[in-house]
């Protein structure tokens, strides 16, 4: 009898214990649910940036900055999730969304037909033109009909080089890495023009970091986008109405006002 029992009582605390490590283990998020990955609740969103866009996204003392990131840390606050910007090469920054590397694109990508057939994008962030920039000296290139046969410096898989394709033959377009070295290969001679955004290049006249000016008038009006998977339609809507809340509050334009002295995203 003594042994029937002794026999009964470990087996229910083998029981209890067993029961008592279940709830432990679903109480416990796993590595994947607490960064909201398969949980379905995100906790945090990580966005890419080529990390060489000045004053969009760039390193500083080793810090990432710029507007990019500041915008980026702002839509986080307004889904109540925590910011992780980080820098990816900007040639294979769409293959990087597709396998799932991280959450969106926040890196001043212009919203085009061609790109939408394999991501999706949010209302515009802001509006920006491509510009044509030139050695201050430089007295040959007064706009685009002075571009034939020069030397152009475009950013590697952007749409300036198809913009530079048309103007000058395939041989004289070098491409970069960053915006802001072809443009710092401008007093050279390296390049005859460059090719990028306008507010890149009035930035970096603006800082005097090197002798460039504007040309003729822009190329191109683009509008710049959040780049999302085509299946994330909920994290879509919450950048949206993100995006339109810092419009409304004003959190947006002290945003642009602080870089850029004006509402980059009214033109």
């Amino acid at each position: 009898m003594k042994k029937g029992m002794i026999v009964s009582l470990l087996s229910m605390l083998v029981g209890a214990m067993l029961l008592a490590g279940c709830a432990s283990t679903g109480n416990t998020p796993s590595a994947a649910s607490a960064d909201g990955k398969d949980s379905g609740q995100v906790k945090a969103f990580h966005f890419a940036m080529s990390g060489l866009y000045k004053p969009f996204n760039y390193k500083e003392n080793g810090n990432l900055v710029g507007f990019d990131v500041e915008f980026g840390s702002e839509l986080a606050k307004k889904m109540g999730v925590k910011a992780e910007p980080v820098t990816n090469p900007w040639e294979t920054i769409i293959p990087g969304l597709l396998s799932k590397k991280y959450d969106a694109i926040l890196g001043s990508m212009a919203i085009t037909p061609e790109r939408q057939k394999t991501v999706s994008f949010t209302t515009p962030y802001y509006r920006s033109g491509a510009q044509i920039f030139v050695a201050k000296t430089n007295e040959t290139i007064k706009s685009a009909n002075d571009l034939k046969g020069k030397k152009i410096g475009v950013l590697k898989a952007s749409l300036f080089k198809s913009l530079a394709a048309e103007r000058t033959d395939a041989g004289n377009i070098t491409e970069y890495d960053s915006d802001l070295t072809a443009l710092l290969d401008l007093p050279t001679g390296r390049v005859d023009a460059v090719i990028t955004d306008d507010l890149v290049g009035f930035r970096m006249i603006k800082e005097s970091a090197t002798a460039i000016k504007a040309v003729g008038e822009p190329l191109t009006m683009q509008e710049m986008g959040i780049a999302v998977r085509k299946e994330d339609q909920a994290l879509l809507d919450q950048l949206n109405k993100a995006i339109d809340e810092m419009v409304k509050d004003g959190t947006y334009d002290k945003l642009s006002e602080k870089w850029f002295g004006k509402n980059i995203l009214q033109k």
